[in-house]
This record gives C-alpha cells, structure tokens and sequence, in this order.
C-alpha cells in the first residue's frame, strides 16, 4: 500500500541521504519512476503538480500508484507538490494521496501560517502529511511564476516559528535553487541552510534540483537536506527521445513504440538522481 513521507524522511534525515521526488505526468512516466527505483532499493515519492493532477485525473493516479506499490515492495508515497487551492488539497487527501505540499509561500507570513494550519489540521486527522514552504523559489512551475525580483530565501528565525505555529511534517526552504533550468551557475547559500538546519528539527525539503550540479546538491543533502524534487531534468530527455524517434520513424503511430525511448531516456536520469541522493539499498 501507498505510505506517507513520515518514515522515509526521518530515516533519512537519521542516516543523512535523501530520498528522490519525482514529478510524472502520466503512467509512463510514473512507471520508469517507480520501477526504477524498485530495483535500485530505494524509498520513492511520486509527486505530481496541480497541472499534472488536472491532466491525468486524481482518481486514475492514485489506483496506478496503488497498483505500484502492491507490485513492488519499496516505501512509495503519492505527493501533491506546490498546491495552492485548500478544497484541491482535501479532495485529492480523500482520494487517496499520502502527502501533501501547501504553497502559500506568496503570502504574507501570518497568512501563510493560517492556510498550512488548516490543512495540515484536516491531513492529521486522516493518517496524512504536510509539506510547506517559507521563501520564494524564482521560475516556472507549473503555471506559477516568480520573478527574481519576488524570489525571498528562507529566514531561519521565522522558520523555526513557521514549523512552531504550523505543525507541518517537513519544510521546503529557498536557498538558492530555482524552478525550471538555471540562467547561470546556481549560488546555494549553505550557511542558511545549516542555520535553518539547528532550528528547525522537521525533515527538509529543496525544490528546483533540476539543473544544479550534483555536488551541490550532495554537500546540501550533508547539511540536512531529505527531499530532494525533481522534475525538469526528466521532462526534457523524455520529450528529445521521443522527437528523436518521430524524426527517425515519419509514419510512426503507435503510442507502445514512440513513448518507449522517452521511458529509456527518463530512466538514466532516475538512477542517477536516485544515485545522488544516496536512497539506493535504504527501502
């Protein structure tokens, strides 16, 4: 059966690796994420946007996840990642998704709070958990859009206060990495990170690891981070196979055939992510 992020993030955060958020799409994607990582050994979550959610249908990923997880005997947990809509959130809890990331990280502070309090109140009491931001992280996600000039790093005092007031599971925190891929080299600020690290005991989260150098991620992962999300970095080798093979096969059509290299191509990111956080043998 599908879990929640509870255990997977705290055995992480106790033997200091990280476990891989992927974000699918559909059930191809969703296939080469959890197969993958069944035979590398390694914890999984499924994460899926509002976009992905709207597309694909809540009902319809939730009993393939179900079906994942009954074939394969790794933890796999079902994300939703940057929710903004309160009622969103109850009704894919309801469905079926096991963890849940609320970003009103737009909001002012106090508002902020107030919107992850009331959901992370409904999750609890349906065995279900809570992800929550503090900061912006500048790009694209989805149709949400942040300007660099929007874009806020995490505080540490204020994060302390924030898991406090909220009672959330885990903490995404902006410390530098962006949303989609990067203009220049990324700058993370680990001297923040290791600040908001002797503060807040929560496992934490960094979004935006599409496109960061993986020693990077591995030296943020060493100063406390247990979630590392994913996205951009599989979309695009899945969309250049599968071009690739149109551009090869003119009079292709058959879904079976085209989406296959887009799978194969997807799959040597997944290892190697999986690989960098270090998740591989900890299921």
């Amino acid at each position: 059966m599908l879990v929640t992020t509870t255990a997977m993030l705290l055995k992480a955060q106790n033997e200091n690796y990280a476990v891989p958020a992927f974000n699918i799409h559909n059930l191809e994607t969703l296939q080469v994420v959890v197969d993958t990582a069944a035979e590398l050994k390694s914890p999984v979550i499924i994460a899926g946007t509002p976009g992905t959610v709207q597309y694909a249908v809540a009902e319809y990923l939730v009993a393939i996840a179900e079906v994942a997880a009954q074939k394969h005997s790794i933890p796999i947990a079902l994300h939703l990642d940057h929710f903004e809509e309160l009622e969103e959130i109850k009704n894919c809890i309801d469905i079926g998704f096991t963890s849940a990331m609320i970003d009103a990280s737009k909001e002012p502070f106090e508002e902020n709070v107030q919107k992850v309090k009331k959901i992370v109140e409904y999750a609890h009491v349906k065995g279900k958990v809570v992800e929550a931001e503090l900061g912006k992280l500048v790009g694209i996600e989805d149709d949400m859009i942040v300007d660099e000039k929007e874009s806020a790093y995490t505080d540490p005092e204020m994060a302390k206060e924030f898991v406090e007031r909220t009672g959330i599971d885990s903490l995404a925190v902006a410390i530098g990495t962006a949303h989609g891929l990067y203009k220049g080299e990324p700058k993370l600020d680990f001297d923040r990170l290791k600040e908001i690290k002797s503060k807040v005991s929560i496992p934490l989260v960094l979004h935006g690891a599409s496109d960061v150098p993986e020693l990077l991620v591995k030296r943020a992962i060493g100063l406390g981070i247990c979630k590392v999300n994913i996205a951009t970095d599989l979309k695009i080798p899945f969309a250049n196979a599968v071009k690739k093979y149109f551009i090869e096969h003119v009079d292709a059509n058959d879904p079976r055939k085209y989406m296959t290299p887009g799978k194969i191509a997807m799959k040597e990111i997944v290892i190697s992510k999986i690989k960098m956080c270090g998740s591989d043998n900890k299921a």
